[in-house]
């Protein structure tokens, strides 16, 4: 059974009067059927959300001239941001990763699956653990030894290879190198790095560790989209389970890792699904 096309309108502005009714008039105006909206003002910062989906099968307006259309209709005069796509369409994903299997391994099982339905062209790691795994999935296999001395000449061979791919996203599943200000430029809000404690606290090398010492009652795990400032970036998704004393740093670091692997999938899941938007470093996530 074929999918049904729609499009996905994201938009972000400083809110005003009858945004919502004008947006759903315009869409059902031109015999598009709304299937999805969701919105939510930000009183704090005056700040309209929305997200509105609806079926392109009638719509009276091509394809190809919708974003013309709601910009001069409508988008401009509301000094929007916007984001317009359109569904079904199977995003290109490349994996990051290094050491630490249980994020990287989860990811694969959900793409072999068909549970996301997307393309991972392309493997990137700086240790060559995985490329066997990669090889199983028939998956390029790229290994990157980035070094300080390398970076800026391998993180350049890096973006060339994404750039051929047509990368809509990047997941670091327990990258373990900081990317630097350019790389992240090239990809804003388009790298998902999981943090394997609830930032901002216990940030570093040695979260376990960190929080053991502490005697906390729980502990969690961060997903963020990265930015130049390390661990900072707009917070997509987060998740906590509760510690008590009789866990060890082995017990901690094994529930970490589960809730490791939920809260990057639910953050991949809504970044895929356009769910996401993002505004002075805060998100607002739409289910």
């Amino acid at each position: 059974m074929k999918q049904t096309e729609t499009a996905v309108l994201l938009m972000h502005c400083e809110d005003q009067r009858g945004i919502l009714a004008q947006v759903t008039d315009f869409i059902m105006g031109n015999k598009g059927n709304i299937i999805n909206l969701d919105q939510h003002v930000d009183e704090d910062d005056n700040r309209f959300y929305m997200r509105i989906e609806w079926e392109l099968e009638n719509f009276l307006i091509p394809k190809e001239k919708i974003e013309e259309y709601f910009l001069t209709i409508l988008l401009r005069r509301f000094k929007a941001t916007y984001n317009l796509y359109f569904l079904p369409r199977k995003k290109n994903v490349a994996l990051f990763v290094s050491k630490y299997s249980h994020c990287f391994l989860d990811i694969l099982s959900r793409y072999e699956s068909n549970e996301w339905k997307v393309n991972i062209p392309i493997i990137i790691s700086n240790h060559q653990k995985f490329e066997a795994i990669a090889d199983r999935y028939k998956i390029p296999f790229y290994y990157f030894p980035v070094k300080k001395d390398n970076k800026e000449e391998l993180e350049a061979e890096e973006l060339k290879l994404l750039k051929e791919h047509k990368i809509d996203l990047i997941i670091l599943a327990r990258y373990m190198q900081i990317l630097s200000d350019d790389f992240c430029r090239h990809y804003p809000n388009k790298i998902i790095n999981i943090h394997h404690s609830s930032l901002p606290a216990f940030a570093g090398a040695r979260p376990y560790e960190s929080a053991h010492e502490r005697g906390v009652k729980f502990m969690g795990a961060t997903a963020h989209y990265v930015t130049a400032d390390l661990d900072e970036g707009p917070i997509i998704t987060q998740d906590v389970i509760p510690i008590s004393h009789r866990d060890s740093i082995a017990d901690m670091k094994r529930k970490g890792r589960n809730i490791e692997k939920i809260v990057l999938a639910n953050a991949c899941w809504a970044h895929l699904n356009h769910q996401v938007l993002s505004y002075n470093n805060k998100t607002v996530v739409f289910e």
